[in-house]
């Protein structure tokens, strides 16, 4: 008997129909099954929900039904226990996700069969230092795909202050400043100029957007950094991890990030292309 955690998108009814069909397929084998409380209501099976912090516990792996931002929540709710996720891609082409939703059964199959690899990604650790408002306290948060601390108003810049190591770098003037994993590097990051990275590669990416300032250039930094990124001027910050909004910032505040101790472990049945999946995202036809 396995123990299986589902997180389901909330906005599209196929994913919400495939994800009911697992839950039951999963039941009549005699396996648990673990729903958050929201996809619990949502899915009609309140019985099965618990809170997001006791979600992971002796879960076996975790299946992502929806997109890239739905694994981004899975991940985010078990990668402290090193839960395995699964991605069945319900909608766009994902980057994240492995299968298509056809395939569902045998992918279940072969999860309880533990016939599968695991893709092991980095992880962000992002912590705040903030003396007072709504980011005192926040807890650190863990992110797949990126940080991003950003201008809360519109008609004015941000003001970052960036140090790397415990060393002042520079300060700048931007709409803001992305903290991207090489994950992350073909989601925000990709929109404001910055590289392409082979996500199994470890390291920092700070790319700046739209800079009013004539460095521009993405920084690609070890994974042993440390990036502190301070609001300055007087003008608040919003920050957002895996494009959820988390707090917003006052002058003086910051927050550091680093390499999680922890990697998220992406389930693998050995056909994931990273390079196709780019030439079908962005057209690259063969010549």
């Amino acid at each position: 008997m396995a123990t299986l955690a589902l997180v389901a998108h909330h906005g599209r009814a196929e994913a919400r129909a495939l994800a009911a069909k697992a839950v039951t397929w999963l039941e009549e084998r005699g396996h648990r099954v673990r729903l958050t409380a929201d996809d619990a209501g949502l899915l009609g099976r309140a019985e099965l929900g618990v809170d997001d912090g006791s979600f992971a516990a002796g879960v076996d792996v975790a299946v992502a039904v929806g997109g890239d931002g739905t694994m981004l929540r899975a991940v985010r709710l078990v990668a402290e226990h090193d839960v395995p996720v699964l991605g069945i891609n319900v909608g766009q082409l994902g980057y994240l996700t492995e299968i298509d939703p056809a395939d569902w059964e045998t992918a279940l199959e072969r999860l309880l069969a533990e016939s599968y690899a695991v893709d092991e990604r980095m992880l962000l650790k992002v912590s705040v230092d903030a003396g007072s408002g709504d980011a005192n306290g926040l807890d650190a948060q863990l992110v797949l795909n990126e940080a991003v601390l950003e201008k809360s108003s519109m008609g004015h810049t941000a003001r970052l202050r960036v140090s790397i190591d415990g060393r002042f770098f520079t300060s700048y003037v931007a709409d803001g400043l992305i903290v991207a994993t090489p994950t992350g590097s073909t989601a925000y990051a990709l929109s404001a100029r910055g590289p392409i990275v082979a996500p199994n590669l470890w390291a920092l990416l700070l790319t700046p957007v739209s800079p009013h300032m004539l460095f521009d250039r993405t920084l690609v930094l070890e994974p042993s950094t440390s990036l502190r990124l301070e609001v300055q001027g007087g003008r608040p910050a919003t920050l957002s991890v895996d494009g959820q909004n988390v707090a917003t910032l006052a002058d003086g505040d910051a927050i550091v990030c680093t390499a999680a101790e922890r990697p998220a472990r992406l389930v693998s049945f050995g056909r994931r292309d990273f390079h196709g999946i780019l030439k079908s995202k962005f057209g690259l036809n063969d010549r």
